[in-house]
């Protein structure tokens, strides 16, 4: 699904810059808010963890075509645009509505995995 290979790969790109931005562009900012930083981090590390599982979604809709590997690259993208976006907007803007916007992604994120499970328990051998 060449949809979600492109985005997999803008969120892969993405996520680099956003992780390279915030060690050495916000090094400022987190010196005087070091809470901020830990949170900012952990959206880098999800968000770049699941353009790589949102490509491997891909993978297997293409090898092995379901509703359930089509869902869980979906639900991969709106967990990173959630949790990961909830986290970014928390750590930088202290919106701290954002941390009740977080468990949605996250229940994103999981329910895209399960569903990557389904497809492959699911898959003709």
């Amino acid at each position: 699904m060449r949809t979600l290979v492109g985005l997999a790969a803008l969120f892969g790109a993405l996520g680099v810059a956003l992780g390279a931005f915030g060690a050495h562009g916000l090094a400022g900012f987190f010196a005087e808010n070091p809470a901020a930083e830990g949170t900012f981090e952990t959206a880098v590390r999800y968000h770049l963890i699941h353009a790589v599982a949102l490509l491997g979604a891909a993978w297997i809709y293409e090898r092995f075509p379901s509703r359930w590997s089509r869902w869980a690259g979906w639900l991969f993208v709106a967990g990173i645009l959630l949790f990961s976006g909830s986290l970014y907007l928390l750590s930088l803007l202290n919106l701290r509505f954002m941390g009740a916007v977080a468990p949605l992604g996250g229940a994103s994120l999981i329910a895209g995995w399960l569903c990557l499970g389904l497809a492959a328990w699911r898959a003709e051998k």
